[in-house]
């Protein structure tokens, strides 16, 4: 695997190697050694699946800790525009975001670590995303800060007036007025 970083250290794009021949495709879709070496040693214990239609955005959701999560994400058919946003105050980069295409065509894998809001936009007619987590689902630890917000400035490459979100999803506060946040002092692993 090729480990691409981005201008947020920490957060990282992984493209596997593929090989194809005329029966199709095969790649290596994780490998705890490599990953381990490459970018950082987690230990993730819970994959999830979604399906998705066009239009339909997700996010900007994370967990405070004790059940805070790194979360490793790919595309399996469709494309996304998947979003991880610096909420540790006091870090260098903290309200800055990377932002990454993810396809079923370029097997690219996003690492989203601890400390960060993550979301996507569904790109295609359909998508189906799947995520590894370094921490099980804690509802009542839930956090998320507002997929619109001016400040964040976050083109989701999809028309506003076709933006499909939970409702959950329609009320959450600005970074600015967020009530929770990590401190980018505090050791997250």
């Amino acid at each position: 695997m090729d480990v691409i970083k981005t201008a947020i250290d920490g957060v990282v794009i992984i493209e596997p190697r593929i090989f194809n021949d005329d029966r199709g495709y095969f790649f290596e879709s994780f490998s705890q050694r490599d990953f381990d070496a490459q970018v950082r040693t987690v230990r993730f214990v819970q994959d999830n699946e979604s399906k998705s239609s066009y239009g339909v955005l997700r996010g900007l959701h994370f967990q405070k800790p004790p059940y805070a999560q790194s979360k490793l994400v790919r595309v399996i058919k469709g494309a996304v525009l998947d979003v991880a946003v610096d909420i540790r105050k006091g870090s260098p980069t903290f309200g800055k975001y990377v932002a990454v295409e993810l396809t079923e065509d370029n097997h690219r894998q996003f690492f989203v670590p601890r400390g960060f809001a993550h979301g996507f936009s569904v790109l295609s007619p359909e998508v189906v995303f799947q995520y590894k987590c370094d921490n099980f689902y804690a509802p009542q630890h839930e956090g998320a800060i507002a997929w619109d917000d001016p400040d964040l400035g976050i083109d989701w490459r999809i028309p506003v007036d076709k933006v499909i979100l939970s409702e959950k999803d329609k009320h959450h506060p600005r970074l600015k007025d967020a009530g929770w946040l990590f401190d980018y002092n505090e050791e997250l692993y």
